[in-house]
């Protein structure tokens, strides 16, 4: 105890846990988190689900409503046929252009750092590219169940422990003209 209250042990017991929970409008929300104070974190994460007017669930309550997925995303290119075709024989899953011209590659987890690698050996430079939890549906929000869940993410983004934040929410677009 004494060693522990000096310091002498930072870092010595990190461990990484996922906590699962329906924001408002009952939006599905994954906290993944590294943590040395289980009881901390749990009560940062329930305290932030709960002040939002959302609430914690059981492990596996919302996970199997996301795909662990590769992505990988490029700024719009004149390859672009290039670029798909690379994408495609190295194992990609799926490529989809974007409405703005960016290009999506979507990976298994296990194919990721082949394509990425095929991509760029191929001259390709990704914007970003990471392997995430991606919604297979997702929920669509108003302005105002906007602004609760925006608070609630935020609320959840600030907390040290926390590492990764994935959610089903479909924030309307303040940009669109009409």
């Amino acid at each position: 105890a004494i060693v522990r209250g000096a310091g002498g042990q930072d870092g010595a017991d990190l461990v990484a846990l996922t906590y699962e929970g329906y924001g408002p409008a009952g939006v599905a929300v994954l906290v993944e988190t590294t943590t040395d104070n289980r009881n901390r974190t749990v009560a940062e994460v329930r305290h932030a689900f709960s002040k939002s007017g959302g609430n914690l669930g059981t492990d596996g309550s919302v996970a199997y409503l996301f795909d662990k997925r590769g992505q990988i995303v490029f700024a719009p290119t004149d390859e672009e046929d290039a670029l798909v075709e690379v994408a495609i024989e190295a194992g990609a899953e799926d490529v989809d252009v974007v409405v703005d011209g960016s290009i999506e590659v979507t990976t298994l987890p296990e194919d990721f750092i082949q394509v990425k690698d095929a991509l760029t050996d191929q001259g390709f430079e990704a914007v970003a590219a990471e392997v995430a939890m991606i919604p297979q549906t997702l929920t669509a929000l108003d302005e105002e169940q906007a602004e609760k869940v925006g608070r609630m993410l935020d609320m959840l983004e600030d907390l040290d422990d926390v590492t990764n934040l994935y959610t089903n929410a479909e924030f309307p677009d303040t940009n669109a003209e009409d």
